[in-house]
């Protein structure tokens, strides 16, 4: 046994020179992310927007301000952004003679006013800061620690603070904003499909409580979609005291985990991964509480990450980076239908639907 632990199988020539690229390619994605993190800084989607929807390397030079000193950079940062899809490219004869926004980088553009369009630049300078990148380093002696349950997060661990907490905001306050900012935006993108391709989820409704419903972005294109259903925002009072009264919805200050405004739908769209299961199973003991028989139209409707392969490759490797920011920056997980049967099961419902699956997400109907 010691001989064999002291010898390995030697890669084919093509094996190793293959297995040299993409050992470049795992090590570098940081430099794509800090790349894009960049991109936005310095406002390219946008300016590029602005610029008619498509800008020559001079053209962003003058529109950003940059030093001319930094044009021949600033086309190497571009061709990276290019090769990964941020950006596409124009040519003439050979050589890029401009660059375009893609519906990556469209959803990167700030200052648009649209029902639909909600910038996700937020989310992309919180998934690239200094805090998260620092927790994600420290992963390695977070698995060392043997520590009582319930486990802190890597983020916990290393900055003595959780996400979405008033802590975040001691550690760190344009932290705290930036994260709030790209929770909110990464919530509401999507809105208006669901309302298209889920148009059954709410016909017949009477009532909804959107549950961590924020700012009431979605109650509100939900009741301008349904005028007859009456919709109720809960979170937390220092979300709440923010919101709009604009008197399209009505708004509940309190805490899920102890009370849910009666209704006949309960609503919780991007909430359940940022908890632990058993977390997950109070919130939805909460949520059955608050909704009438089946019979009488009573369900809960969950909009969350439905973990699986099949719908391919890229949307699969997408999913599990973001079960790994779960992973690392809160006590919770994305999940596969089992783990979502296994939740539902435990908080007392006893069937649910799959209505439809929108693209990473899948779009629950949980009955009592």
């Amino acid at each position: 046994m010691a001989d064999q632990a002291n010898t390995i199988e030697v890669p084919t020539d093509a094996e190793l020179l293959q297995s040299q690229a993409d050992l470049w390619r795992h090590s570098l994605y940081y430099l794509t992310s800090t790349g894009l993190r960049c991109a936005i800084k310095l406002g390219i989607p946008t300016a590029i927007h602005r610029l008619g929807g498509a800008a020559s390397v001079p053209g962003l030079m003058t529109k950003l301000s940059l030093p001319a000193s930094k044009q021949p950079f600033l086309r190497r940062l571009m061709r990276v952004l290019v090769t990964n899809g941020v950006f596409a490219a124009e040519h003439n004869d050979g050589e890029v003679e401009r660059y375009c926004l893609t519906p990556l980088s469209r959803i990167l553009v700030d200052g648009v006013v649209a029902d639909e369009h909600h910038s996700q630049t937020s989310f992309v300078l919180a998934a690239t800061s200094r805090h998260y990148l620092e927790a994600a380093l420290g992963l390695d002696e977070w698995f060392r620690k043997d520590v009582a349950p319930p486990l802190p997060s890597p983020f916990e661990d290393v900055h003595g603070a959780s996400l979405f907490d008033e802590s975040t905001a001691l550690l760190d306050p344009e932290l705290d904003a930036v994260v709030n900012e790209g929770l909110a935006a990464h919530d509401n993108l999507g809105i208006g499909t669901i309302l298209r391709e889920c148009r059954d989820l709410f016909r017949g409704l009477r009532s909804l409580t959107d549950c961590c419903g924020g700012d009431g972005t979605t109650a509100r294109a939900i009741a301008k979609a349904y005028p007859h259903v009456k919709c109720t925002v809960l979170d937390l009072p220092k979300v709440i005291d923010k919101a709009p009264n604009d008197g399209v919805v009505n708004y509940v200050a309190g805490d899920l985990f102890h009370t849910v405004p009666p209704a006949q739908a309960v609503m919780l769209k991007l909430v359940l991964h940022h908890w632990s299961d058993d977390d997950c199973v109070k919130i939805l003991t909460q949520c059955r509480k608050a909704i009438p028989s089946r019979e009488e139209g009573g369900k809960v409707i969950i909009i969350e990450i439905l973990v699986g392969p099949s719908l391919g490759p890229v949307m699969f490797e997408a999913q599990l980076m973001m079960d790994m920011l779960m992973l690392v920056n809160t006590r919770g997980r994305q999940r596969d239908e089992r783990d979502w049967r296994d939740l539902f099961l435990k908080a007392g419902f006893n069937d649910y639907k799959i209505v439809k699956m929108l693209g990473a997400r899948g779009v629950f109907e949980v009955y009592p």
